[in-house]
């Protein structure tokens, strides 16, 4: 027999405290409840989340100052090397200025850039002899005009420093336009020479916009100031025009490479029809003097085989976006754009 009595708990006298009540001065005191905690916490959880925000922030603008600087060391370090920033050693050399590319004002191989290079060449008192490393499609014939005429004053005045062209892959049109000033011209047997001509490019979209039902309104003031449109039917008299200017330029161009060149040409109509020859063909021509390279004519024409390049070097930001590529230096503009201290 089990005694109720003795298993269920007996109520407690007056003044005994209950479990989970604590004593304050002479009567009993419950546990009391922040009835602000929900607000307090989410201040708190806010509190450390920017704190924790501004940490990463602080070591993201570290982490991308690290990085700027490695990238200009690395620039320094080897852009330098490359575009022949590194001290002159004494004694003779080789003076090297590349033509490379279209020869046009806002290109590489404009004007001011090769005569800058020419002239600083030529004002080196260790320079030996200057070589035009060229590997050009050509250009304007007015840059190529303005080189020309400034490497036969160079020849002149530096009568006693050697001038020569040696061709990398072409040297064909506005850049054959500058070789031919030189005084020799050396290229490699599969070099590609020639294109002594002129040419000006156009379209005609006439049928086509008939077709489409477009009309043309072009107003003018001056009979011809819509010449060559090509949404305009030809113009006899206008193409005569522009036949006679192509025509006037061509027989500069001959007549350059004939001053140049001299004797040197063989009489063949078709060195000025604007086709193109090998090396090896261009020596049997007269176009070039001898099959060589770069280093050959250095060290066995001109003595002095330390090659020094004279050609006017990129400013820093110009290399560093050349090293990094279009898209990385892109991406890294965007960042430095984003980049706050805060």
């Amino acid at each position: 027999m089990v005694d109720k009595d003795q298993d269920t708990p007996k109520p407690a006298a007056p003044g005994t405290p209950s479990k989970g009540a604590k004593w304050l001065g002479d009567k009993p005191q419950t546990r009391q409840v922040n009835p602000n905690w929900d607000r307090e916490l989410i201040i708190s959880l806010a509190t450390a989340s920017l704190t924790e925000q501004r940490r990463a922030r602080r070591w993201g603008v570290f982490f991308k100052a690290v990085l700027l600087l490695y990238l200009f060391a690395l620039l320094v370090t080897f852009g330098s090397y490359e575009f022949g920033a590194e001290p002159l050693e004494a004694g003779r050399h080789t003076a090297v200025v590349d033509v490379n590319g279209l020869i046009a004002a806002s290109k590489d191989a404009s004007a001011e850039n090769i005569i800058a290079g020419l002239q600083a060449a030529y004002e080196d008192e260790d320079t030996a002899g200057v070589i035009l490393h060229i590997n050009s499609p050509g250009g304007s014939p007015v840059q190529a005009g303005i080189i020309y005429d400034e490497i036969r004053r160079l020849r002149t005045e530096n009568s006693t420093i050697p001038l020569y062209a040696v061709v990398a892959d072409v040297c064909a049109s506005g850049g054959y336009y500058i070789a031919a000033a030189a005084d020799r011209i050396y290229a490699d047997k599969a070099s590609i020479v020639g294109s002594i001509g002129v040419r000006i490019d156009s379209f005609g979209f006439v049928d086509a916009m008939r077709d489409l039902g477009v009309e043309r309104r072009l107003m003018t003031a001056g009979e011809s100031k819509g010449l060559l449109d090509p949404f305009l039917p030809s113009n006899k008299g206008e193409v005569r025009h522009v036949q006679s200017l192509l025509d006037r330029i061509h027989d500069q161009f001959i007549n350059a490479v004939k001053a140049g060149r001299g004797a040197r040409l063989k009489d063949n109509p078709q060195l000025f029809s604007g086709l193109i020859w090998t090396g090896e063909e261009s020596v049997e021509y007269g176009l070039i003097d001898e099959l060589a390279s770069l280093e050959k004519v250095a060290r066995d024409v001109i003595g002095a085989k330390r090659l020094v390049n004279f050609s006017p070097r990129k400013d820093l930001f110009e290399r560093f976006a050349d090293r990094l590529g279009t898209a990385v230096a892109a991406s890294l503009s965007s960042q430095l754009q984003g980049l706050q201290i805060r």
